[in-house]
């Protein structure tokens, strides 16, 4: 397999379609090695990773750290705050500093939008967005294109209800540009204070009425509040949220009878959806975490050079 034609994932909206579906088409292979008895190819050895989080992270900075070693790379994790961060470092130092140790590709989280790009220009080593202020969440969108894709054969066509707080979320930034490029049919729906602007320009569809985005739906992903980074008074209260926002079994049938249900995650049950269709037969939420590992696995070999051993 041919490598990326890039040093940095930043984000989905700068990658052609040809670019999503070498990532796509590279997970799918690599997805069975998560799965073997012992899950480990000499793909990466020698080559070193460091996942740097400057917010906290389960699932994204845990699938990087496995993706990694699964292909033998060297993985480093650095908690900012236990790092020379907190005595006065900047980004650009630490980095610079990690990269005089001969690391090959830096993941990276960081609450400021853009931090990653700053990043970018100033190592040699491929640098990783992991989610970047209220810009994009890249291999978050790309695990949850590989889902859709997986169950519904393609992207071209469907309807996708992206529903909760689209306004402060990277997920529905990256699943936006993503999706878009291939033909999707995109909605968001939530409160009105929660509903980002200039998204028409790529043919999103935009409601305050969580039943008009999930009429014939073919998948709906549900949206995590994002509590810590919204101001005060944009919802009413959590049970009002619930109550004319969340996603119920009532919603969900307004959906087509084979539609996925979808979370990013950390879910809030009792809050974005009811626990009973979170753990139900349509829910493709635990998929979502084993295609993440695919995905980074992929994204890691593509940018650093994988060979043909895996």
């Amino acid at each position: 397999m041919a490598g990326l034609k890039r040093k940095d994932i930043l984000g989905l909206k700068e990658l052609s379609v040809a670019e999503i579906d070498l990532i796509l088409n590279t997970a799918d292979t690599l997805k069975d090695i998560a799965t073997r008895p012992i899950k480990k190819v000499p793909t990466l050895r020698g080559k070193s990773l460091v996942t740097l989080f400057y917010e906290n992270s389960t699932r994204t900075a845990k699938s990087f750290e496995l993706a990694g070693k699964y292909l033998s790379a060297d993985v480093i994790n650095v908690s900012v705050s236990s790092s020379s961060v907190q005595k006065g470092e900047t980004l650009k130092d630490t980095a610079r500093n990690l990269e005089a140790m001969g690391v090959d590709a830096v993941v990276m989280r960081h609450a400021m939008g853009g931090a990653p790009q700053i990043l970018a220009q100033h190592l040699h080593a491929s640098v990783i967005n992991a989610g970047d202020g209220m810009h994009e969440h890249p291999s978050q969108g790309l695990l949850d294109m590989l889902t859709i894709r997986q169950k519904k054969g393609g992207l071209s066509g469907l309807k996708v209800a992206i529903v909760g707080d689209s306004y402060h979320s990277r997920v529905a930034r990256s699943n936006i540009y993503g999706l878009t490029k291939y033909g999707a049919e995109v909605w968001l729906a939530g409160p009105a204070t929660m509903l980002p602007q200039g998204y028409e320009e790529y043919g999103v569809k935009v409601t305050t009425r969580v039943e008009e985005a999930l009429e014939g739906a073919d998948v709906v992903n549900v949206l995590r509040l994002q509590l810590e980074r919204q101001g005060r008074g944009l919802f009413p209260s959590v049970a009002e949220y619930h109550k004319f926002w969340g996603v119920n079994e009532r919603r969900l049938r307004l959906a087509k009878p084979d539609a996925l249900l979808m979370h990013p995650g950390p879910m809030n049950r009792g809050v974005e959806l009811s626990t009973s269709i979170a753990d139900g037969n349509q829910s493709v939420i635990l998929e979502q975490v084993t295609n993440g590992v695919a995905v980074r696995m992929a994204l890691l070999y593509l940018l650093l050079g994988g060979g043909e051993s895996a």
